[in-house]
């Protein structure tokens, strides 16, 4: 973070200096929320919750050298006091995040959003305009109301590239988000089922969606919004901005397009990057082909950043995957190959994960250990057992439905004319893994995914830490 003086984050923050509080003590180091973290010249937001409060931890943080506490119950620790609980105390510290991306006028900031693969498209713009210049991304998928302030305030003079994950549990929550950080690139993935529950239609979702290219700057002051070409809900959001658009896909007419796009035998995706009239080859380090609409929206990006095909192709071969339980891959000593792909789902990303675990396959006995897809709303059972239909369809040989609520997609499969493998029900991840272990052989291929809730990253870790342990 810039330095500012307690007086300066107050005026900002609309909170009040008091207790041992020096309004000419500079913060210089981290903001954080976790005193843990705390570090000489932090601040450290205190916020209540449902096991700790942070307020409680003030002397701790300060203890670690920082220079105050912003929150809102008094401390004896020297604080910045803001009114209205919790609620306030976010408000104050959006207020920060933005006067922070003010002072940073050679700062380009970058808005990614979309039904699925956003952490993963953060993850590799990241590290491709990384090569540009210092870069401040959040960890995992930190893209909420206190994730996103957290992230800007990490930026300092020194950088080039903000790049944030926006998501939206509602209408207005990505026009908020942009309001705290306003992007002059906005990327918009796709748009998906997820969170189905919650919006209760596609449309609904794209209008959500849609409100990051609202946020972005006119053509004429640099806006550039980049739009996927074969999601006819994304480039119908070209009216809505004022922004120059780039699009890329796979058709034809998408100005970053992908040509000839296979997939080796370790399930990575090559292909020919054509933009600007040039075209380059890209193989790809990340798992699956759904991969390659992430690459070309950091493509496009990376393009309108300056540089050329050949340095982009060169940088999407060298990234590798970064937050955990996304296509993790870990080849066991006996040949079994596990696929962590746990830490969310949805029908789309489930339907590219079973794609991809049949690619894998190959000659392989294949695995699937899927979880339920969670806030899907009516569309539920119908969503689930379509799921199981599909893993019929790639020939999965072992499906295990892990908790009541994934039962539909043992349902799917087992109606499906094409299924010819065994079907498992069970309770939980300590279940799926027993089961596991009793039926797999070298060589054998394990696909768990699901919804963050349903925990599965607990079966895929069971069995790499204990080849780990042999």
């Amino acid at each position: 973070m810039i330095a500012l003086t307690l007086d300066r984050i107050a005026e900002i923050t609309q909170a009040r200096t008091r207790g041992s509080a020096q309004p000419t003590d500079s913060v210089t180091g981290p903001v954080v929320i976790d005193s843990r973290q705390a570090g000489p010249g932090s601040l450290f937001v205190a916020l209540g919750g449902e096991r700790v409060d942070g307020h409680d931890f003030a002397d701790a943080a300060v203890a670690a050298g920082a220079t105050a506490v912003l929150g809102s119950r008094p401390v004896a620790a020297p604080q910045l006091l803001v009114d209205g609980g919790d609620a306030e105390v976010v408000a104050a510290l959006g207020r920060l995040a933005r006067a922070v991306v003010e002072e940073l006028p050679g700062a380009d900031v970058v808005g990614v959003t979309g039904s699925s693969g956003k952490t993963t498209t953060k993850d590799l713009l990241a590290q491709v305009l990384g090569r540009l210049g210092p870069t401040i991304a959040p960890a995992g998928s930190f893209n909420n109301e206190i994730g996103h302030p957290l992230t800007v305030l990490r930026a300092d003079e020194s950088t080039r590239f903000v790049v944030l994950e926006v998501a939206a549990r509602g209408i207005g929550h990505i026009a908020h988000l942009c309001s705290i950080a306003p992007p002059r690139v906005g990327v918009v993935l796709n748009v998906g089922s997820a969170h189905m529950g919650e919006f209760g239609s596609r449309s609904a979702i794209a209008q959500a969606k849609g409100e990051l290219v609202e946020a972005l700057p006119g053509a004429e002051q640099g806006g550039v919004a980049v739009l996927n070409a074969d999601d006819d809900a994304v480039i119908g959001m070209a009216p809505r901005t004022g922004a120059r658009v780039v699009s890329f896909g796979l058709a034809e007419h998408a100005d970053v397009r992908a040509r000839d796009v296979e997939l080796d035998g370790s399930g990575r995706a090559g292909f020919t990057l054509e933009l600007g009239g040039r075209s380059a080859a890209v193989r790809l380090a990340l798992v699956g082909t759904h991969q390659v609409h992430n690459a070309l929206a950091v493509a496009a990006v990376a393009a309108e950043s300056g540089m050329d095909v050949e340095e982009i192709a060169a940088a999407l071969g060298e990234a590798g995957p970064v937050s955990r339980w996304r296509m993790e891959v870990t080849d066991r000593s006996d040949g079994v190959t596990v696929v962590n792909d746990a830490y969310n789902a949805n029908p789309e990303s489930m339907g590219a994960a079973l794609r991809t675990l049949q690619v894998l396959a190959q000659r392989r006995r294949s695995f699937a250990v899927l979880g339920h897809m969670a806030e899907l709303g009516d569309t539920h059972d119908a969503e689930h057992e379509r799921i199981g239909r599909l893993a019929a369809e790639t020939g999965v040989d072992v499906l295990i439905a892990v908790g009541e609520q994934a039962a539909p997609i043992a349902d799917g499969a087992r109606g499906a004319a094409a299924w010819r493998g065994e079907t498992l029900r069970v309770a939980d991840a300590e279940q799926a893994a027993a089961a596991l272990r009793e039926r797999l052989r070298p060589k054998d291929v394990v696909m768990v995914k699901g919804s963050r809730v349903a925990g599965l990253e607990q079966v895929a870790e069971q069995l790499t830490s204990e080849e780990a342990a042999k």
